[in-house]
């Protein structure tokens, strides 16, 4: 892929421990604060979060964001101010838009198991729009060896659709499987792994991301 210029290792990110929840924080988030990692062009927040069993964050509220969950492990209930309730899973991508303000909750509702997932916030293209809800399965075997579009801004090939002219791509890979990307010329590439395990044998989740400078 085109246009990589800084590695920084996961070690690097913020962190930040709650008892109830752990996260890492690829940006500046809460009381993380690194002038140096802001955001990367619209990509505002990417936070690798571990929450215990029978808890999770209450009810909140965001405006004007796109926020894109991608759960790695385990589950997380979703219940939201617009009508929407639901329970993400692996190969889930839920995209809320929260537009003009939209409150929600997120639990693990399970007795046992730690919920592994990753939260994603983008800035809109437009600000002030009705807020909305869309969740779509990708299963494994569409990311194997290769890079699934799962979010894009017009819900091309299957993926869900989000208000920003960015695309967010999944892949699954062992340690033989490659995939390119071209990104084109006046734009951003972001790669982020959200579950390094080779050394265990399963592979590696990797999300990237094709974004506006």
């Amino acid at each position: 892929m085109r246009g990589m210029s800084e590695l920084r290792r996961a070690g690097d990110r913020g962190h930040a421990e709650h008892g109830w929840l752990e996260s890492y924080h690829s940006f500046s988030f809460a009381d993380y604060h690194d002038p140096e990692h802001m955001g990367y062009g619209p990509l505002r927040v990417i936070n690798e979060d571990r929450v215990q069993p029978g808890t999770g964050f209450g009810t909140h509220g965001h405006r004007d964001m796109e926020i894109i969950t991608y759960v790695l492990e385990g589950a997380l209930g979703h219940k939201d101010s617009i009508g929407n309730g639901s329970t993400i899973v692996p190969g889930d991508v839920q995209r809320m838009s929260a537009g003009t303000g939209v409150r929600h909750s997120e639990y693990n509702h399970e007795k046992q198991g730690v919920t592994h997932f990753l939260q994603i916030w983008i800035e809109p293209k437009r600000s002030g729009i009705a807020p909305s809800y869309e969740q779509k399965h990708f299963d494994s075997a569409e990311k194997r060896g290769r890079l699934r579009l799962i979010a894009s801004s017009d819900g091309r090939e299957g993926s869900v659709s989000m208000n920003q002219d960015a695309f967010l791509y999944a892949g699954l890979f062992d340690g033989d499987e490659r995939a390119r990307l071209e990104v084109p010329a006046g734009r951003k590439g972001y790669v982020g792994s959200g579950a390094i395990e080779i050394e265990r044998g399963h592979g590696a989740e990797v999300l990237v991301f094709d974004l506006p400078k």
